[in-house]
């Protein structure tokens, strides 16, 4: 097992040094207001303070948090994703992958679609209602009175779901 064990330490060395490389534009992708917040949340997951992230801080966090029986298997496959040690760059990095990889607006079109097999750019209301009602996170009648408030729908009841994205993800302008 020793020799195991050596062979690994210089092959994370060299992925470390891969990693900063690759990710040196990392920090231009977040605010420093962002990065100070990611800082902080990297040190609180980094247990022992020694600037990496290991099972064992990963393990000793999700206690914390009342998870105590996180599977080895798990922590390594989140671990896995840094592809060497996790240092605060690295970190930065997959966070940065995770939140660039997707675009809010197109995701939500993309659910929105899937209730307009025809493509018309609308679902009907009365439809959509029943689905918000009956389907996975129930709503309650008066969220989805809450959510049709300031929904887009024309005078045939249908929701003009394309608005409706750009609500959710930019904000409604009449707030002003």
């Amino acid at each position: 097992m020793g020799s195991a064990s050596r062979k690994a330490g210089t092959r994370s060395k060299a992925a470390a040094k891969r990693a900063q490389r690759g990710s040196s534009n990392v920090f231009s992708m977040f605010e420093q207001s962002q990065i100070q917040e990611f800082k902080e949340a990297f040190s609180c997951i980094d247990q022992n303070r020694d600037g990496i992230i290991t099972k064992s801080d990963l393990k000793e966090t999700y206690s914390q948090l009342g998870k105590l029986n996180m599977k080895d298997e798990e922590l390594d496959e989140m671990l896995k994703e840094g592809k060497g040690p996790i240092n605060f760059t690295v970190f930065l990095a997959l966070f940065g992958e995770k939140l660039n990889g997707t675009d809010p607006e197109e995701s939500i079109l993309n659910a929105f679609k899937l209730f307009d097999p025809n493509g018309t750019g609308h679902v009907n209301k009365d439809k959509f209602k029943q689905l918000l009602l009956t389907q996975a996170d129930k709503f309650t009648p008066e969220e989805v009175e809450q959510m049709f408030a300031v929904t887009p729908i024309d005078v045939a009841g249908n929701i003009d779901y394309k608005s409706l994205c750009y609500i959710i993800t930019h904000g409604d302008e009449k707030e002003d």
